[in-house]
């Protein structure tokens, strides 16, 4: 019995201290592998494909158009500074869709012959814009991009100043667009980004009782500046 005793306490050592020199092994092991980076770790996980950004956003039209009949007439158009929202789809690095959500209104005043109506009316614009864009993706934190679209602006809540009825017509356009993304980290950066858009509405007007047509060549650039997003 003590014999069995002795060799059963032998095993047991015999494989506790296998275990051991196993555990330490294994510890060696860990210790020596290298442990990945953080940078090692963000390059292994693929960014989402969806991107926000808000901008404030300078909106500053050409000051051109015309009232039918009327010779030398012309128009210019108010100035303003409207918060914008954009939505872009990266279908691959390089290759993505923005959607251009945004607001803002127009005052719309007679120049040249009919410059003695003053303002004419006020309209506002809703102007959804989409771009397909090409991002350059070799230059670090800095990611350029141009872009090029169509835009279809809605005039609503129109008001009357010295005319008697302003009706400026719904109408598509196209864009164009140029920027750049300055990124921080994987998610947040910096934007800069200037469009054009060529919109020349047709107009209704009736003044004095006389009814009218014309067009409105607004032609706004829109400079933005704001924050990025990449989910």
């Amino acid at each position: 019995m003590a014999r069995k005793l002795l060799d059963l306490v032998q095993a047991i050592a015999a494989a506790v201290g296998f275990m051991t020199v196993g555990q330490q092994a294994a510890a060696a092991d860990l210790m020596q592998a290298p442990c990945p980076t953080e940078a090692e770790v963000l390059v292994t996980q693929a960014p989402s494909p969806w991107q926000v950004r808000l901008r404030a956003l300078g909106v500053v039209t050409r000051d051109a158009g015309y009232v039918g009949g009327v010779p030398g007439s012309n128009l210019s158009y108010s100035d303003t500074v409207t918060p914008e929202l954009d939505i872009s789809y990266f279908f691959t690095d390089n290759i993505a869709a923005e959607l251009i959500l945004g607001t803002t209104y127009a005052n719309i005043n007679g120049q040249g012959a009919i410059g003695d109506l003053g303002k004419i009316g006020k309209v506002w614009l809703l102007p959804p814009t989409l771009t397909l864009q090409y991002h350059f993706t070799n230059l670090g934190a800095f990611r350029p991009y141009i872009g090029a679209g169509l835009n279809y602006t809605i005039f609503y809540n129109q008001d009357v100043g010295s005319a008697d009825a302003l009706n400026v017509k719904n109408t598509f356009g196209t864009a164009l667009q140029a920027g750049f993304d300055y990124m921080v980290d994987q998610h947040w950066g910096f934007n800069f980004d200037v469009k054009k858009l060529f919109l020349k509405p047709d107009f209704d007007v009736t003044v004095n009782g006389a009814k009218l047509t014309g067009k409105a060549a607004l032609d706004p650039w829109l400079i933005g500046a704001g924050l990025t997003y990449r989910f």
